[in-house]
Order: structure tokens, then C-alpha cells, then sequence
């Protein structure tokens, strides 16, 4: 027995250490986002910006493009980012896009950059030193032309070319000389949206816009086990309903079918919303990853930030990421995890909707818009200066992994516009569990760099119930926060299983359905997963404080199976046995 306890000693102390190395992230990603470079952009306010984004692996790092940033980004660990500063506009290119939506392409010992174009007079940049942001012209104008572009090299050396943005137009191919690096062939059409039959790709923050027809944008090609995986973006970037859909074929250039579980990329519900126009990538355990454009959408259409979600291949080569929880803590790309099912954390949102206290307000900015789970919502303090604060309580003592701080953007300089330099935040996080003796959490308060969604995971867990942000410089604007949130374990019990579960199909309209069930008291929202066959619930929307839901991303004539689970700051319910709900049609 003694031996036996020893052993068990080991195994704990082992486990608890490997956990320990093994360092998380949380989206919205902790980036030094630029602001929007376009002045008619930034009329309702100056706001950072960037989307469209695409990792490429290179030499061991990541690196990371997305639109109009005045650079990129590498890292070695998908966590912290080195931002490298460089245009990618020759001088006599007197727009304000630099690199919009950018394609990537790792060609020998090179990698490639292009950006969005219209024009034929646009160059192809090479480099082999990245990190010291050494570039060059390969090819001083691709006569392509391609807006939303996409480069993919074959396992036998041919490179192809995908792209397309746009509400009445399909994606494009075209084959790319190796030697020349310019359009060889056809320029054929590829794919293009079907609304009338897939629910998802309808316009509308909802799906339910009839005055715009949907866009198709966001090109990415992958090959997995001899097939080609064609990506694409839709129905627009301004809604929570944001994805990415894949169509799979045998030939580079097609034909191409529409893969049944679609979309692939997906996150309408939660925090922070959308999952589309974005990037497949391999890590260096060869696990896959999806990186993609997420959606503020207040001060104008094209807000945004970038998500990343663990991604992969079925047994049936069916492609899927796992947005669940998609914005709370997750594992970073680590040899010993199975990213796509053992990725998330299980550190809850201790502090949804808990009471708030604050030093001042401004306007109708209140305290409740930090800790209500919507990005579009934020309080902001009356002013920027130092020692105006946000407390925020847990409601109870509670075990505290991690906090993630996203500020907002209110009353930013009128000049920032594009990639500011040097700018920075300051801030010393307290904690308390009596709300009367604070200790110093995390000191911030000699910070040097630009942290617009900070997320710090504690070295060493505490057991506390208060928490206050105390805000020591912002680069700009007011002291503003849309989310402050707080992640760990609570002291009581998870929810109950979810029941009577039903799901009530549109006969007018079998792409819609209304999704309703009893509420569970002590539950703080609920995760709906989705799928074309019991065992592959591949998507998911997460919902807060209510128990019914207006579901529209169904294909017209496709049976789905539906289960839902309960959630709180403690844990998660038991999950509902997946329900079956028919087509009402077959398909043709």
C-alpha cells in the first residue's frame, strides 16, 4: 500500500507539472491590432481593425499576415507575437489597403507574400529573413489581379491560385507558373454560394436579410489524403453567423463537392463572434489549426479581431474545427494533447453578469457592459487617468486560473489611424476575499507594450472572490473595458442535464428551426451542437440567459441530430442524447 501511494504521489505530482508547462491562449488573440488606415471608416470613432488572416509555418515559427497592419507577426509558440514592421505598398500606390486579406506561400527556402489587387501592376514579395523583415520583389507585377487571393503548391510542384470576393461573383482558379510566377491556363470558375439550399450562407446578422445577396470571399486551398479541401468565407464579415465552408474534390482546379458538414469554421454565439475568412494550417506535431476573422462590428462593419481554433480530419476525412468554448482558455499546440477533443481548459466564466463596482462612468457606458459576455458592449470610465478602476465580484470564493482583459476603443486621438508605434498599457489587477484587504495579482504598471485583449494565465492559481482592474495608463481614449472577464473554478455544483429538449423545423422553410427547452435554474448558458450525423456534432453555439433559440444555418434538404448541455462557473451538464431531426425532403 505504501508503494502504491508513492506511485500515486508521482503520477499527481507528474501531471500537475505537465499541466503546468503546457501554456494556454484565449481569443479574441492578445495582438497589437493597428486602427483603421481608411478615415471614412472611422467616422462613429477610431477603432482598431484587422481581419482576413492567414499562418503560415516557415523555419519552425508561425507567421501570421491580416489585413492593413503595416507588417506581421511571427512566434514560436502561437502565444507570444513579435510584431515586424513593413509596407508592402510601392510608393506610388496611393491606397490605404496594405496587404488586405494576403495570401502566403513556402516555396523552397522562401516565403511569399501578396496582397488583395485589382490591378496587374502589383508585386509578389519573397523573402528567406522574415524576422529581420528582409524582403524583395520576386515578381514586380503579378499579372493575376486577384482580390482575396490564395496560393497552394501541389505535392508535384505546381502552384495554383484561388480567389474572389464578392455578392455576385464565384471563386476563381488559375495555375501559376513555377518559373515565372505569373498565370499560365484557364481562369476558371470554381465554386460559387447556394442560399436557397444552405441555410448558414444567407445574408443577415440572423440569415434572414433579403436586401443583399451574400458574399463569397476568403479562398484557402489544403490537400489531405489525396483530396483538395477549396475554403471559402461567407455570408458576410459584419455577422456573428460568419464561417467558412469547404468544398472537396480530386483535381486542384476541380469539380468540387459540397462537403455535408458545413460550415466547418463556425462560432455565432458567445463573447466574441465569427469564425470566417481564415486560414488551415499544420503545427509542428502536424496537428491542424484554423485561424479566422472575428466580428466587433459596432463602429463600423469592418471591426474585427482574429480567432484560432483546433481543426482537423475525421476518419471519413471530414474537415471540422472545435469552436466550443471558443472563447475561453484552450491548450496551446503541444505533443501530448488531442487539440481537438482535450484542448479546452474546463476554467469556467466566474463572473458573468456578478456585481460590479466602478470608479466613475461615462454616459450610458455602464459597469454591467464588462462583465455581460457581448464585445460590442463596454463600460468606460469618465476619464483615462490613472487609478480609475473596475472591481468585479465573483460571487463567491472561488479558484482563479486567469483573467482576460479586453479594452475598447472610446474617444481614441482622432490621429490614430493605421499602425501607431509605441504605444502601450498600463494596469494592476487586485485581488480580495473580503473586498477590504487587496493583494497585488498581476503588476502591469511598467508594461512597455500594446495589449489590447490581455490575457494573463497566473503562474500559481488563487483562492479569491474580488477582483479589481486599476487602470495606470491607456494608450488612448478613455479607460474603457468590454470585457473583463475572469476564468476558474466555482465552489458549487455543476448544472443539471438539460430537459425536454425539442426542436420545431420550418415546414415553409426547412433550412430554419426553433430550438426550445426547459430552463435549468442554476445554469449560466447552454451549448448547442449540431451535426449531420449523431456522432459528429461538429458545431455549436453558445447561449446566454435564455432557453429557446431561431436556428437558420441548416442545408434545405439535409437530416441534422441535435444535443444540448448546461453550463455554470462550477462545470459542465451531462450532455442531451443526440435528437434527430429530419428532412423534409430528400436531397436530389
Amino acid at each position: 500500500m505504501k508503494k502504491r501511494a508513492v506511485l500515486t504521489f508521482c503520477l499527481i505530482h507528474f501531471l500537475c507539472w505537465t499541466n503546468a508547462q503546457q501554456k494556454t491562449y484565449c481569443n479574441p488573440l492578445n495582438l497589437d491590432y493597428g486602427y483603421t488606415p481608411i478615415p471614412n471608416f472611422s467616422e462613429s470613432g477610431r477603432h482598431r481593425a484587422t481581419a482576413d488572416p492567414v499562418i503560415t509555418m516557415y523555419k519552425g515559427d508561425y507567421y501570421l499576415f491580416s489585413t492593413n497592419q503595416w507588417g506581421y507577426w511571427w512566434s514560436h509558440d502561437m502565444l507570444n507575437w513579435h510584431f515586424i514592421k513593413r509596407s508592402f505598398l510601392k510608393p506610388w500606390h496611393h491606397v490605404y489597403d496594405d496587404l488586405c486579406a494576403p495570401a502566403t506561400l513556402v516555396l523552397g527556402d522562401s516565403l511569399l507574400v501578396i496582397g488583395s489587387t485589382y490591378t496587374k501592376n502589383f508585386p509578389l514579395w519573397v523573402s528567406t529573413h522574415p524576422k529581420e523583415g528582409q524582403w524583395k520583389e520576386a515578381v514586380d507585377s503579378f499579372q493575376a489581379g486577384a482580390w482575396d487571393p490564395a496560393l497552394f503548391l501541389d505535392d508535384d510542384g505546381r502552384i495554383f491560385l484561388y480567389h474572389g470576393s464578392s455578392n455576385s461573383f464565384p471563386l476563381y482558379g488559375w495555375e501559376i507558373d513555377r518559373k515565372t510566377l505569373q498565370p499560365i491556363g484557364e481562369h476558371k470558375e470554381l465554386i460559387k454560394l447556394h442560399d436557397d439550399i444552405h441555410g448558414w450562407e444567407r445574408f443577415g446578422e440572423y440569415n434572414d436579410n433579403n436586401f443583399l445577396n451574400p458574399f463569397i470571399e476568403g479562398a484557402w486551398m489544403n490537400k489531405y489524403h489525396g483530396k483538395y479541401y477549396l475554403q471559402y468565407g461567407g455570408p458576410g464579415t459584419e455577422m456573428s453567423g460568419y464561417g467558412d465552408g469547404v468544398y472537396v474534390g480530386d483535381h486542384p482546379m476541380g469539380p468540387f463537392t459540397y462537403q455535408a458538414s458545413n460550415p466547418f469554421s463556425y462560432k455565432p454565439g458567445g463573447f466574441a463572434r465569427g469564425a470566417g475568412h481564415g486560414s488551415t494550417y499544420q503545427d509542428p506535431y502536424g496537428k491542424w489549426w484554423h485561424i479566422s476573422t472575428m466580428v466587433v462590428n459596432m463602429k463600423n462593419n469592418f471591426e474585427r479581431r482574429i480567432g484560432i481554433w483546433p481543426a482537423g480530419f475525421d476518419s471519413d476525412d471530414i474537415l471540422f474545427s472545435n469552436t466550443s468554448f471558443g472563447d475561453y482558455p484552450h491548450y496551446l499546440p503541444s505533443e501530448k494533447k488531442d487539440h481537438l477533443t482535450g484542448n479546452f481548459t474546463g476554467w469556467m466564466l466566474l463572473n458573468y453578469n456578478k456585481p460590479v463596482l466602478v470608479s466613475s462612468t461615462l454616459g450610458a457606458f455602464s459597469a454591467n457592459n464588462a462583465v455581460d459576455e457581448n464585445i460590442r458592449t463596454y463600460w468606460s470610465a469618465a476619464t483615462a487617468h490613472a487609478h480609475e478602476w473596475i472591481q468585479s465580484d465573483l460571487g463567491n470564493i472561488s479558484t482563479v486560473y486567469a483573467v482576460q482583459i479586453n479594452y475598447a476603443d472610446q474617444d481614441v486621438d482622432s490621429s490614430f489611424l493605421g499602425k501607431i508605434s509605441g504605444i502601450y498599457t498600463q494596469y494592476i489587477l487586485w485581488e480580495s476575499s473580503d473586498g477590504k484587504t487587496w493583494k497585488i495579482l498581476v503588476d502591469k504598471s511598467h508594461n512597455q507594450t500594446d495589449v489590447p485583449h490581455d490575457y494573463i494565465e497566473l503562474s500559481q492559481s488563487v483562492r479569491t472572490r474580488y477582483l479589481k482592474l486599476e487602470n495606470i495608463h491607456m494608450p488612448t481614449g478613455k479607460f474603457a473595458v468590454s470585457g473583463f472577464r475572469v476564468f476558474g473554478k466555482g465552489s458549487g455544483p455543476r448544472p443539471d442535464s438539460v430537459q425536454h429538449f425539442i426542436i420545431l423545423r420550418s415546414e415553409n422553410d426547412p433550412r430554419n428551426a426553433l430550438i426550445k427547452w426547459f430552463t435549468v435554474n442554476t445554469a449560466t448558458g447552454y451549448n448547442i451542437y449540431w451535426g449531420t450525423q449523431p456522432e459528429k456534432l461538429y458545431n455549436n453555439v453558445m447561449i446566454y440567459d435564455d432557453n429557446q433559440y431561431y436556428f437558420k444555418p441548416m442545408d434545405k434538404n439535409r437530416t441534422y441530430y441535435f444535443s444540448i448541455e448546461a453550463f455554470n462557473e462550477n462545470g459542465i451538464s451531462e450532455r442531451t442524447q443526440p435528437l434527430e431531426v429530419k428532412a423534409l425532403e430528400q436531397p436530389r
